[in-house]
């Protein structure tokens, strides 16, 4: 079970590394678009969900125009960038059930599954040492795939002098 803080604390550092990432979007926008910076963040902010942005710079990416090195990059980011997208949804949207000692126990997921015969809710989750462990991986791929966009970012003259 996990201690309060320490989850928290996991938790906390998984919305730090995912926020900053996610704003990484806006140079790769302003360069797939061929936009000034202050465009891009107009792009990045109408477009209210995560997904939303990252299926335009996969859209954009998959442009002919877009060079076929660049497009591979940045394909491979955001797939690596959705599948942790995955685990951040589950911390933002579960309750969390505590035991008597005031740990986390488990993680309830607020979000319907749906089949043609049943509606389901609430998966259940043990909060142990393997989930701790996978919040802690979450966390390192999402900072590795930062410092890859970063890469990007500064391997594209364009994006240069607008950071």
């Amino acid at each position: 079970m996990g201690n309060m803080s320490d989850v928290l604390l996991r938790v906390g550092r998984l919305n730090y590394v995912w926020t900053n990432t996610e704003s990484l979007l806006i140079y790769v926008i302003a360069h797939l678009l061929a936009v000034d910076k202050e465009t891009a963040i107009i792009v990045f902010l109408t477009l209210n969900t995560t997904r939303a942005r990252i299926d335009l710079v996969e859209r954009l990416a998959k442009r002919r125009s877009t060079d076929p090195t660049e497009r591979a990059a940045i394909l491979a980011d955001m797939s690596r960038l959705k599948k942790e997208a995955k685990v951040r949804n589950k911390y933002n949207h579960s309750i969390y059930s505590f035991d008597e000692r005031g740990d986390i126990s488990s993680t309830q997921l607020m979000r319907l599954v749906e089949t043609d015969e049943e509606i389901r809710y609430g998966k259940v989750e043990q909060m142990d040492a393997k989930e701790m462990q996978q919040l802690e991986r979450a966390i390192a791929e999402i900072t590795d795939i930062s410092k890859s966009l970063w890469r990007f970012i500064h391997a594209s003259t364009h994006l240069e002098s607008e950071i």
